[in-house]
This record gives C-alpha cells, sequence and structure tokens, in this order.
C-alpha cells in the first residue's frame, strides 16, 4: 500500500463512482469494499493505474472543489479524448484541460506534449503554447505544435 492515499468522500454515490472510474481507466480494479447496512458499499478501496483510492459513502456534509484535481497524463491526442470525453459525462469542461466529473471531483487531462512545449529551452516557443493553452478547453496537441512553432 502506497503511504498516502487520496480518501474521496462520495454523497450515497460511491457504488455508482466505482463502476463509472473502473470503466474510463484500462488497468483499474476495486481491492475492498465494505457494505452497511443498507447493502450499499460503505468504504472501498480501489485502483486506477496503479493509483490507490480510499472511498465512503459519507453523507451530504463535505464536497468536493476544483482546490483538488488529479492531473492525467496522456501520451497524445487520442487518450486525451479519451480521458476527456469519459470523465465529462455528467460533468462540466473547465478551461486549460480541467474538468469536473459528475460526482464533482476535478480532473486534469494533460498530453505529454503540454509539459514538453512550457518546457522548451526557447522562451518564445513556450510563451506561444502557454498562450494557446490558456484559450483551450480540450486540450488540443496539433493546436499546441501549430501555436508553439509560430
Amino acid at each position: 500500500m502506497q503511504k498516502i492515499t487520496p480518501f474521496l468522500w462520495f454523497d450515497d454515490r460511491l457504488d455508482e463512482a466505482l463502476e463509472f472510474y473502473t470503466s474510463i481507466f484500462k488497468n483499474a480494479k476495486v481491492t475492498y469494499h465494505k457494505r452497511g447496512p443498507d447493502g450499499k458499499t460503505f468504504t472501498a478501496a480501489f485502483e486506477l493505474e496503479g493509483q490507490e483510492f480510499m472511498g465512503m459513502n459519507g453523507g451530504p456534509h463535505y464536497h468536493f472543489t476544483p482546490a483538488i484535481s488529479f492531473f492525467v497524463k496522456c501520451a497524445d491526442q487520442a487518450q486525451v479524448d479519451h480521458y476527456w470525453d469519459s470523465l465529462l459525462e455528467g460533468g462540466h469542461a473547465q478551461q486549460c484541460g480541467w474538468l469536473t466529473d459528475r460526482f464533482g471531483v476535478s480532473w486534469q487531462i494533460i498530453p505529454d506534449a503540454l509539459m514538453r512545449l512550457l518546457n522548451d529551452p526557447d522562451g518564445g516557443k513556450a510563451g506561444r503554447a502557454m498562450d494557446a493553452m490558456m484559450k483551450m478547453i480540450k486540450i488540443d496537441v496539433a493546436g499546441l505544435e501549430k501555436a508553439a512553432a509560430g
């Protein structure tokens, strides 16, 4: 078990969240769940791409905010499209590759190309990539590359 594990508080929708997340990520599984007296899962442990999570049906007391998000590294536009389109279902898009899913959890869907371009030693190229990214909702790799090239 990893030393630090994100613990997510759901308002009576943990079973739905487990099914949703494990259907989106290729390497995903529920590793533990405990049911409450009502038969619904009360707590669960699950993994998404090797990252361990804990979840609990905690009731309506607390809510997620974008102050904490999960950063999904994507190798290419196909992965960006998959994770963006899947996680966005029932949620809402935000600027610069961020979205909030149907449970209120925030995600950043970021292609490797963005990080490479933003860290380019050519400041002009990096700046153009940053300017392009700031105008995007879902990150468009081809658009970033074109902007960076000038």
